[in-house]
């Protein structure tokens, strides 16, 4: 974990890199996105060390990123849950699988896509200016200092 990496900096994406930059964390979101939502079903897609996985998934819940929820109750047993904030991280996964896509790519292609669930078609991620509207290209985009 990133914890008092970015001490003393004004940033949002350090903010953000402090619950969910560390490489683990992302493929927990990306096989939430794809539907798991339990302890062993994480363990099973990614290949993790039992005390990793709860300790990220804590980190998770505790950031309220996903939640847990009982699904059994003799024993009782827990899912976890995308909550809207984790729901929001779905443009930030697949933009960094687009980009791998394209700078890192693979003989067979592309493991995994993106497609709209209302017609199949294939989802892209894209920066659009909120005032007029129009798509922007990445040397269209200037980040400044906002205070």
């Amino acid at each position: 974990m990133l914890r008092h990496t970015y001490a003393g900096q004004d940033c949002s994406l350090a903010r953000s890199l402090e619950v969910i930059g560390e490489r683990w964390t992302l493929l927990i979101i990306r096989s939430a996105l794809l539907g798991t939502t339990r302890f062993d079903g994480f363990l099973s897609h990614l290949d993790i060390a039992r005390n990793v996985l709860a300790t990220r998934l804590a980190r998770l819940v505790e950031h309220g990123v996903m939640e847990r929820v009982p699904y059994q109750d003799k024993p009782v047993r827990h899912e976890y849950r995308l909550t809207p904030a984790g729901r929001d991280l779905t443009r930030a996964v697949i933009a960094l699988m687009q980009w791998g896509d394209r700078n890192l790519p693979q003989e067979l292609g592309p493991p995994r896509r993106a497609d709209h669930v209302g017609c199949d078609g294939p989802v892209h991620v894209e920066l659009r200016c909120a005032q007029c509207g129009r798509a922007v290209h990445d040397e269209e985009v200037d980040v400044r200092r906002n205070r």
